[in-house]
């Protein structure tokens, strides 16, 4: 039988590790490219993995196979201008036949690495000819797709950088500059590690211009020279223009307003930064009034690259000239966009008369609760909040919805709407909350201990909660408030959600008290007698309960019910329904309230 001289074979084999082990005596004995865990399994090294799948085992005859990553599912992306090498349990990359990396390596390890460039380019030597030749040597055909233009960014990059730190007069000529009808090039050489604590450069090429930090430049590194380049492209635009920018609507017209220019610093090719930088852009041609301007950076990709605004602000435009912040390093530029979005005349009349209206009930419901002492409670108190947040962002929803400009005010709008229209919900919660105690007691005038329990939680929660949910949107997204059309939430990356969310969750609650309050109301009045108090004030409970649900879940449903062929009608539903909320609340509790009455 050929199973004996197998296993004896195997038992050969496997005496190295036993050796290996042998102060560990209750450990399996483990195969080739593996180890002891605990002294109890074995797991294969990394790069490796075992032939049953998994990851601890005790068989042993289990065999570590080496993973490929430079195939699916690993499929490991080493950047423009390289490939992927697999060895025995591990990888690395290296630059593609004609190209080498700056630093004279033969191999790296990720794209992040990535220094190759084109091996005819000398070294310590660069020439506005030389980056000529590499715009122009695009060709007709590859000027047409983003991955030639990404490959020409990277390699003016790695070249200007490596020509500034390598010449031999840094020390003498700290800014170096070259230009010509193609490209302007301007270098800074850092040599003296900072000299001032809040130094800055403020580098100009082709009326484009960067503000930058040394601290940014020099990114902790003291071991010698350290350079940061400012290049701006003259017709680079042409290649990489707006159609590659995703973020607009089909029927928005958008172009690219400036040349296209690139930040880098080195040795140290950090992307993110800890103090952002200033971009000065000229525009090509005279903004309109009717146009809004986005800064952009060109965020490369395996497939190329696209324009996007992630981590780019927006600090001042006019006529000739845009000013962007951002808080990495890449290749920037200003798009304009002619948005031919045509609004909805009598929508828009419908919600600024019925937004008027209501915050015209709500400042009375509101001076009500406050000034009428016969109604003072728990449940005013409630209500009363819940007007106040509903009248706060009405009312910043009329003035500053579609102020998108300047961007940094169009996101503090947005963020305040946020937050108190979540408020708003959550005072909603409590009201439909303190709805159902009310009719489970139906019985007590005044309920003390849900009054107390009331009165501790309802500010903490009430304006606490969404006060949560906004701070860790805001500081996990910040560039997601404030859209190109109006200042709210980006739809983008489902960071709407962090307001639907909360909303859909706090509409079903309330439908849960609602259909309780009806089964407890029902009940109720089955069991009634005569007592004409007892059955108005169950009537009056009811009626409540029949507009919270209206106040507090259809409107808001609606809302978000806009998709599709009924798009339009729910949108008009929702506009009219919802802009009488201060109206129904001013109606239920207040006109229709016997005490107020009295």
């Amino acid at each position: 039988s050929l199973l004996f001289p197998l296993l004896g074979l195997c038992f050969l084999l496997s005496l190295p590790g036993a050796v290996a082990q042998k102060a560990k005596a209750s450990c399996p004995q483990c195969p080739d490219n593996a180890y002891c865990v605990n002294g109890t399994y074995c797991t294969c090294d990394s790069g490796y993995t075992s032939g049953s799948g998994q990851k601890f085992f005790t068989f042993p005859l289990e065999i570590c196979n080496d993973i490929n990553e430079c195939k699916p599912p690993y499929s490991v992306y080493c950047g423009l201008n390289a490939e992927c090498q697999n060895v025995e349990g591990s990888f690395h990359c290296l630059c593609v036949s004609g190209y080498r990396l700056l630093s004279g390596d033969i191999q790296f390890k990720n794209s992040n690495e990535n220094t190759c460039q084109d091996g005819s380019v000398k070294k310590g030597t660069f020439s506005s000819a030389q980056l000529q030749d590499i715009l122009v040597g695009t060709g007709t055909e590859s000027a047409q797709n983003s991955l030639s233009a990404t490959s020409i960014l990277q390699t003016v990059e790695m070249s200007v950088l490596e020509a500034a730190l390598r010449a031999p007069d840094q020390r003498l000529q700290r800014v170096q500059k070259v230009h010509n009808s193609t490209v302007a090039v301007v270098t800074r050489v850092v040599t003296d590690n900072c000299s001032e604590e809040r130094e800055s450069f403020n580098l100009q090429a082709q009326m484009n211009s960067m503000n930058i930090q040394c601290s940014a430049v020099v990114q902790g590194n003291t071991q010698g020279p350290n350079a940061v380049a400012f290049i701006s492209y003259a017709s680079l635009g042409n290649i990489i223009n707006a159609t590659f920018f995703e973020e607009m609507n089909e029927r928005d017209r958008v172009y690219l307003n400036s040349q296209v220019v690139s930040a880098a610093i080195a040795p140290e090719r950090n992307i993110s930064l800890s103090q952002s930088v200033t971009l000065s852009f000229r525009h090509t041609k005279m903004k309109l009034n009717s146009e809004k301007a986005f800064c952009v950076y060109w965020e490369s990709s395996k497939n190329g690259g696209r324009w996007s605004m992630d981590g780019c602000f927006l600090i001042h435009v006019n006529e000739s000239h845009t000013i962007c912040n951002s808080t990495h390093l890449s290749s920037f530029a200003v798009l304009m966009a002619f948005t031919s979005q045509e609004e909805d005349a009598v929508l828009a009349v419908i919600t600024y008369v019925g937004l008027g209206l209501s915050l015209l009930c709500l400042l009375l419901a509101a001076v009500t609760f406050l000034l009428c002492k016969a109604i003072q409670n728990i449940s005013t108190s409630l209500n009363l909040q819940l007007s106040l947040c509903l009248f706060l962002a009405h009312l910043l929803f009329l003035v500053g919805i579609d102020r998108t400009e300047p961007q940094v005010l169009c996101a503090i709008i947005a963020g305040a709407l946020h937050y108190l229209y979540l408020a708003a919900f959550t005072w909603m919660l409590l009201v439909g909350l303190h709805l159902f105690l009310t009719a489970r007691n139906l019985t007590v005038v005044n309920y003390s201990g849900i009054n107390k329990l009331m009165r501790k939680l309802m500010f903490p929660v009430g304006y606490g909660v969404p006060a949560v949910i906004v701070a860790i949107s805001a500081a996990s997204r910040p560039h997601l408030y404030g859209t190109p059309e109006r200042c709210w939430l980006h739809l983008h990356h489902g960071f709407i959600w962090g307001f639907l969310g909360p909303i859909c969750a706090i509409i079903c609650i309330n439908l849960v008290f609602f259909f309780f309050v009806l089964w407890i109301l029902k009940r109720k009045i089955s069991s009634l007698n005569s007592e004409v108090s007892t059955i108005q004030n169950t009537k009056m409970l009811t009626l409540k309960a029949m507009a919270q649900l209206f106040i507090l879940g259809c409107t808001w449903s609606l809302g978000i019910s806009q998709v599709g062929p009924a798009g339009q009608v729910m949108a008009y539903l929702f506009t009219i329904i919802n802009s009488l909320q201060g109206v129904f609340i001013f109606l239920v509790y207040c006109l229709l309230s016997q005490q107020v009455n009295i």
